[in-house]
């Protein structure tokens, strides 16, 4: 596997680390010439005081010295440059890639990771291999050709002295790569302990109202404490095998100079090398150690970054929602043939469904909770695909259609209404960007959105806050149907569209509807019988089966589910306390 791809990195990031590395190893060995400087002058001053030869000059050394640290101040800040600057957008780049790879994943993929376990990969992952491939990469393999380098010139110089310095730093790599089966398996558990972690905390924040409408803050908070305390103690045991691992590795190193001045000082001493030999030894090998220790404190992250990078690569091998860009239906009828569809292998949801939402008419999917009702408007507009069977749009088989071109020709307004943390207008033009504010303005009366927003601080400009916080659930969902409205598409989804107002804006906003919807296929979803006793034709599901369809006064005729439905229903609105 390259280094590209076990770390997850863009063609322009690894062109990127290339060079960060090459330049750091370059100001490694310019470095080396300054060692070879002074070593040079040191000779020339050994052989004037004991030998009687004569100073030579100053100026060339002199000269020497200023053109080594331009040359130095140039390699460090080009290898800075490759390192911090411009590597730091590559955490840019992989964030909207994998923001793009999820735009364009199945919701297969969404009903598996939770969103905590998202977030997580988005912000941390993509952080913790930033910081590997800024500080760790480029430094470690620079190192690497720096030690080749040198390595060479040493050998050449005097092998034995050599190899007494060069030992240390295989072997130290040798320990710390070795603890790597030991380390990673316990950074991925801390991961996990984290990721539960950030799943409670997430999860209370979402549910803080339920939790004190039932007094469980005690219950939910040591809930809380022990995922905490679990995952301090899981990242206490990874830093301390960490530490071990890092810190034997130093000392392995370390001696590495040792061996060096024990066997310069035996050679010194027998006469077959001079001290000015081993003190350019000694110099030279503390510089080759130097990125080397720097490497080391940080190689765990280095292993830690993989981690994450294989996380980030699994967005990547998910298969993803394709289709062709030409899209031209012959009509928008919606019509499924024989379609069975279940989540994720599980039971089946639909079984053997069929029928045709025809354009120009309502078409009303009723029945009881969990009979597939809003699962047949999401295979509709492809947020899922069937598993048998076909679901067609004016003929065309919308699994062989891109889902963005397919969606261009429906307006959806699901039950769960999702807001931006924008103004009213914002969130309304999101159904068309496009959209002037006469239009936008237009939308909103007709989804009777000036009653509410006319009590607003700045009207249509008031922020809502996060997912429309600032509004009731009655106002949050008229904002969706004006938005579904201003987008003006052909085929309209309502899935409990007006659950959540009270009986007089229901009315309103039906009326609107009634007029706004002419001549487009529409598929509403309601609990509510008297929300779709005006519909073209209800179809009856149950069991994920169709077991009724027809016009309201064909269906309560027949006397069967759904004339028991609108019965029930009856006889509920009269019951009182």
């Amino acid at each position: 596997m390259s280094i590209q791809e076990k770390y997850a990195l863009t063609d322009e990031g690894m062109r990127n680390v290339k060079l960060g590395t090459v330049w750091t190893a370059a100001s490694n060995l310019v470095i080396f010439g300054g060692v070879g400087i002074v070593y040079l002058f040191m000779e020339a001053l050994m052989a004037h005081l004991t030998g009687g030869v004569p100073l030579p000059p100053l100026a060339p050394y002199a000269a020497a010295i200023v053109i080594f640290a331009v040359v130095l101040f140039v390699t460090e800040y080009l290898a800075y440059y490759y390192q911090y600057g411009v590597i730091y957008k590559e955490s840019g780049r992989q964030r909207i890639g994998l923001a793009e790879r999820l735009r364009k994943l199945p919701l297969s993929f969404f009903g598996r990771r939770d969103l905590a376990d998202l977030t997580e990969t988005l912000m941390t992952d993509v952080k913790t291999t930033e910081h590997a491939y800024s500080h760790v990469l480029p430094e470690l393999y620079g190192a690497y050709i720096t030690l080749a380098v040198a390595a060479i010139g040493l050998l050449s110089f005097d092998w034995r002295l050599a190899l007494a310095s060069l030992w240390s730093c295989p072997v130290g790599l040798a320990i710390l790569f070795g603890a790597r089966r030991t380390l990673q398996p316990m950074m991925e558990a801390t991961r996990l302990r984290g990721l539960a972690t950030s799943e409670d905390i997430q999860e209370a924040l979402e549910c803080v109202r339920e939790v004190r409408a039932t007094n469980q803050e005690d219950r939910y908070l040591e809930h809380i404490h022990a995922d905490i305390d679990a995952a301090e103690r899981q990242a206490a045991r990874s830093e301390v095998a960490c530490g071990i691992a890092v810190n034997g590795a130093q000392v392995v190193l370390r001696l590495g100079l040792a061996t060096t001045v024990l066997a310069g000082a035996t050679f010194v001493l027998e006469g077959s090398c001079t001290f000015m030999t081993l003190f350019a030894f000694l110099v030279v090998v503390s510089r080759i150690y130097a990125p080397f220790d720097q490497c080391l404190m940080l190689i765990a992250e280095l292993f830690s970054a993989k981690t994450s990078a294989s996380r980030m690569k699994s967005f990547y091998e998910e298969p993803l929602a394709q289709g062709g860009e030409t899209y031209e239906p012959n009509g928008h009828d919606v019509a499924f043939e024989d379609v069975s569809f279940s989540y994720d292998g599980g039971e089946k949801v639909l079984d053997g469904v069929t029928f045709t939402a025809c354009e120009g008419e309502v078409t009303a999917l009723v029945g009881p909770s969990g009979s597939g009702k809003s699962t047949c408007a999401r295979l509709s507009c492809r947020l899922w695909d069937a598993n048998a069977g076909r679901v067609t749009v004016g003929g065309v088989d919308v699994s062989g259609v891109d889902p963005e071109v397919l969606l261009r020709d429906f307006a959806v307004v699901f039950q769960d209404v999702l807001l931006f943390d924008d103004t009213v207008m914002g969130n309304i033009r999101l159904g068309r960007r496009g959209a002037t504010d006469e239009e936008v303005l237009a939308a909103a009366r007709a989804a009777n959105c000036d009653e509410f927003v006319s009590r607003l601080p700045k009207g249509y400009d008031t922020m809502i806050g996060e997912n429309g916080s600032k509004l009731s659930g009655g106002e949050r969902q008229r904002i969706s149907i004006a938005r579904a409205l201003l987008k003006d598409a052909p085929v309209v989804l309502l899935d409990e569209a007006t659950a959540s107002l009270d009986v007089e804006n229901e009315t309103q906003v039906q009326e609107a509807l009634s007029h706004l919807l002419v001549g487009k296929t529409v598929i509403v979803i309601a609990h509510r019988m008297r929300t779709v006793m005006s519909a073209d034709k209800i179809v009856v599901l149950d069991g994920g089966r169709v077991v009724e369809q027809g016009s309201p006064d064909e269906l309560l005729a027949v006397n069967g589910l759904f004339a028991r439905m609108v019965r029930l229903q009856t006889e509920s609105a009269e019951w009182t306390l």
